[in-house]
């Protein structure tokens, strides 16, 4: 399951200050933007997609949008992030 996956992530991390994991499978990395701001860490992630079927177009979108606050004493300029 996804949060087993997150759990042994979380577990083979050497590094004890991960602030938060999100999840974006079934995004490509250009899909998916990082901003640190205001103390805050924005996640926002934007899939659509479009295909032709016999009965015309089918459009699917989503969208992921999380933000987690820097917990005090840390600086926007120490985050970093991977995908």
């Amino acid at each position: 399951s996804i949060q087993r996956r997150l759990n042994r992530e979380l577990d083979s991390s050497h590094d004890d200050k991960v602030l938060a994991l999100v999840d974006v499978e079934g995004f490509v990395p250009e899909e998916v933007t990082v901003t640190v701001k205001d103390g805050k860490v924005k996640v926002l992630a934007e899939h659509e997609e479009e295909r032709t079927t016999t009965r015309g177009k089918v459009y699917n979108y989503k969208n992921i949008k999380k933000e987690i606050s820097l917990p005090p004493g840390v600086s926007e300029d120490e985050v970093t992030y991977s995908l």
